[in-house]
């Protein structure tokens, strides 16, 4: 279960080594290498110098002990991202730490993939690099549990456990170094991963935190709805328009707009919300005139756009626009050691929340937890420990475990199934009344895998049965299904 977090150092506290490590440093300038070599060699480190990814990659393969590198990105000739890649042959497990003037969003995110371990733009402060060293050598993170610091953040406990693992962590770096850049961030991976905590950490992390965070599912919504949504209206736009309403973007003025499920935008409102991203301005519904708005924009999607666009399905010049840091969340999955930390956290909020008694997971609960595949990811993790809260058991989700969601083939044979699943008593049903009962029991399986299939898209959800998105959700309330 979770462990006690241990108290950090605070961020600007000057390293005190117990060892001399030895450090690389490598800049094209002198004054920075005579900055950086009298600033380290106080704090007891060992500095070798180099002027150029040349003879930086001559010292990486001699056999001197570096704990770490610390390297300029804007160098003639070799520059650093060079360096980089080479020295992950060279020295495959050498901490990195890159430097550069430009505050470049592709650069960073092109160093954290090649390995960097993290990333500072000059001019920075003394204590941004003593916390980047401490943290290369082990001393920035004791516990596994201890989630990445950033300053002014609230460590709230479910971020604890959701950037526990290594894969997080790396993501987390990235987010930090792009957040105050103040680019676009597309976020994407299954249905249930967390794209929406990466989103609200991106908006945590940057110079905007204090402004406002709102969410938009482009798939919640029909075509219409999502654009009056979106962009708001005038008053007498359309019959029932009495006022004027602001958009979502106008709402997000000065903060960060997410938008879910960017994928299901349709082609009129990708033009749109081209406009926006292009010239920081649209117009309401019904409006005359333009309306300015100063917003970050993160989106997410679970859908391969770069196929959407082969496909004509997505504008090609939307998805550059969008894809200036991109961001794969993996599934659950592959971040299992997340699992357990994730389980206490769900058992104590549901708990709480609906005034049960505090209970525990079994250890053979909890390996089966682990061995699942989680098609569903953190969200069907969260659906079951509160229905084991409610129910105050482990079996009303043990069979689901060993028996993952059924896919569906052929809707057609659900009736067959459901009628030979009738408690049938002589003289107490009629044949009407069989019937009646197996074309709604058919009618509600098909609704349920269809939605599971389509992690609950109703728009494409609608488009698979035939129907119209108005008819699906009244389908989906008259057979009580939720998400």
């Amino acid at each position: 279960m979770k462990k006690e977090r241990p108290v950090a150092r605070p961020l600007g506290q000057a390293r005190t080594a117990p060892e001399r490590r030895q450090i690389l440093v490598v800049d094209d300038t002198e004054g920075i290498r005579t900055y950086l070599k009298n600033l380290l060699s106080g704090k007891g480190y060992d500095v070798s110098i180099a002027a150029s990814g040349a003879e930086a990659l001559e010292r990486l393969e001699q056999a001197q002990p570096f704990s770490a590198m610390v390297l300029d990105v804007m160098m003639p000739g070799i520059d650093g991202i060079e360096v980089l890649r080479r020295s992950r042959q060279l020295r495959p497990g050498l901490p990195v730490i890159m430097l550069s003037v430009v505050s470049k969003a592709s650069s960073i995110v092109e160093a954290m993939n090649l390995g960097a371990t993290d990333y500072l733009s000059k001019p920075f402060e003394e204590a941004e690099l003593d916390a980047a060293l401490a943290r290369v050598h082990g001393e920035g993170r004791s516990d596994p549990s201890d989630p990445p610091r950033a300053a002014g953040r609230d460590e709230a406990e479910e971020d604890s456990a959701c950037w526990m693992s290594d894969k997080m962590m790396r993501i987390h770096r990235i987010l930090e170094q792009v957040a105050d850049a103040d680019v676009t961030v597309l976020v994407h991976g299954e249905s249930g991963v967390g794209k929406e905590v990466i989103s609200r950490e991106v908006h945590k992390l940057s110079t905007r935190r204090d402004g406002p965070f709102v969410k938009v599912n482009c798939a919640a919504l029909p075509e219409e709805l999502l654009e009056s949504e979106l962009f708001g209206y005038e008053r007498g736009a359309f019959t029932g328009a009495s006022n004027r309403k602001a958009g979502k973007f106008e709402l997000a003025n000065g903060g960060t707009i997410f938008l879910d499920e960017i994928g299901e935008m349709s082609a009129n409102l990708q033009a749109k919300f081209l406009q926006v991203l292009q010239d920081g301005e649209f117009t309401r519904l019904g409006g005359q005139a333009d309306v300015r708005v100063d917003v970050r924009v993160v989106v997410a999607t679970n859908r391969n756009l770069e196929e959407m666009v082969s496909a004509g399905l997505f504008r090609e010049d939307l998805y550059y626009r969008i894809n200036v840091v991109n961001v794969f969340v993996p599934p659950l999955r592959e971040r299992t050691e997340e699992i357990p930390v994730l389980v206490d956290h769900f058992l104590r909020c549901y708990c709480q929340k609906y005034r049960r008694e505090m209970i525990r997971l079994s250890d053979q609960m909890l390996g089966a937890l682990l061995k699942y595949p989680w098609p569903g990811n953190i969200r069907e993790l969260e659906n079951m420990i509160k229905r084991v809260v409610v129910l105050q058991s482990e079996d009303s989700i043990r069979d689901e475990l060993t028996t993952p969601p059924p896919v569906l083939e052929d809707p057609e044979s659900a009736p067959e199934e459901l009628v030979d699943s009738l408690d049938l008593t002589e003289g107490k049903i009629s044949l009407r009344e069989i019937g009646r009962r197996a074309a709604r029991g058919a009618e509600r399986e098909a609704l349920r895998r269809v939605l599971y299939q389509t992690n609950w898209n109703r728009k494409r959800a609608a488009k698979l049965l035939d129907v119209s998105y108005k008819t699906l959700l009244v389908k989906i309330k008259e057979c009580g299904l939720t998400d």
